[in-house]
């Protein structure tokens, strides 16, 4: 990993008697996006704020470029750029507002009008720039706040749940524009949300925050496909999670006892050993009983469907093993296996699907 940008040491926030956010070490290098992911108050914003210099923590300390950030942060805040939630435009053009930023720190003018029309050709308001920002969409305001960022040319980008106030196809539009942006231009960037696919979208490294504490940091296969405790695996998405006891181990593969069932797992713990086993949805192919089993999957087990209900693109299976297991299968898998509660079926699940937790039962 490259020399950090910027980092934090020791950074505690209290207000009153409360501990909102306590980070003992974070950076943020170049040329990547770090996703900060966390329930509603679990101090993301406040993290923001101490990295763009808008909040002071009541102790540690930010270092730029490995120097701390002391006395005046003016310097540095002009270093980066920030995004909040709402764009928050002056009452002039679209056009205004993009140049502002750069008119208040002296760049000449003709650099200023091509910077302006790069980053609004970027974000697809190119034929926008003379409206002005009163008569915007949701989407197209968001759009002008981001091009107003970019064109300062920060060295790191901050965005505060940006698309958190914008209708679906809106915000998806702008997330693959987005993307493309960061992929091209790879500014360094810390983006907070509370969304975990937006998280996967666009970010290299994934922190979950939960009550003021990094719980998990790594590359999102890591944090996503191997949560580190159980409040982790249920907001990144794993909607199994069942206590297990390793029976014994084979080559780093494991069968683990769940209730009465056999689970085959791939761990580096130690026969014996109490767990929680952990997988996700998608991971689970279900199949009717006389169908052919994959191949690929060491486990199966028969179930009956419980309950049945829309998740997005795909359907929702509750299915009873003994215990429940949930699966997500396609509309039509679930027309063509003609499921509904009370249907048998068999579910499949390789053993590097399973994600084992060391556990300690109350």
């Amino acid at each position: 990993m490259s020399d950090p940008l910027l980092r934090l040491e020791d950074i505690v926030v209290e207000r009153g008697r409360h501990r909102i956010l306590e980070v003992p070490s974070l950076d943020i290098v170049p040329n990547e996006v770090l996703a900060v992911v966390g329930p509603n108050g679990a101090g993301k914003s406040t993290l923001l704020r101490v990295i763009g210099q808008l909040e002071r923590p009541s102790r540690g300390k930010v270092l730029f470029g490995g120097l701390p950030i002391s006395g005046n942060p003016l310097p540095f805040r002009r270093r980066m750029a920030l995004v909040f939630q709402e764009p928050l435009l002056l009452d002039t053009s679209v056009e205004g507002n993009v140049r502002s930023g750069l008119s208040l720190r002296g760049v000449p003018a003709n650099e200023r009008q091509r910077r302006v029309e790069e980053w609004t050709a970027r974000f697809g308001i190119g034929g926008l720039r003379r409206r002005s920002a009163r008569t915007l969409s949701g989407g197209e305001a968001q759009r002008t706040s981001l091009a107003r960022a970019m064109v300062l040319e920060p060295e790191i980008l901050l965005l505060d749940e940006p698309f958190s106030s914008l209708d679906a196809p809106t915000r998806e539009s702008l997330i693959d524009d987005l993307d493309a942006v960061l992929t091209t231009k790879r500014v360094a960037t810390v983006f907070v949300t509370h969304d975990r696919t937006e998280a996967l979208r666009l970010g290299d490294r994934i922190a979950v925050l939960m009550g003021g504490n990094v719980r998990q940091l790594g590359t999102a296969a890591e944090v996503f496909s191997s949560p580190v405790d159980s409040e982790v695996a249920s907001f990144v998405g794993v909607e199994t999670i069942l206590p297990g006891r390793i029976r014994q181990l084979s080559a780093g593969l494991a069968s683990v006892a769940v209730g009465d069932n056999t689970i085959e797992a791939t761990t580096e713990l130690q026969s014996g050993a109490d767990v929680l086993v952990c997988l996700r949805p998608e991971d689970v192919i279900v199949s009717a009983l006389a169908d052919a089993l994959p191949m690929s999957a060491r486990n199966h087990l028969r179930t009956t469907v419980t309950r049945v209900r829309p998740a997005g693109p795909y359907v929702r299976l509750e299915l009873d093993a003994g215990f429940t297991l949930v699966a997500h299968i396609t509309k039509q898998s679930l027309e063509e296996l003609a499921l509904s509660p009370g249907s048998n079926a068999v579910a499949s699940f390789k053993a590097t699907a399973v994600h084992l937790i060391p556990h300690r039962p109350a």
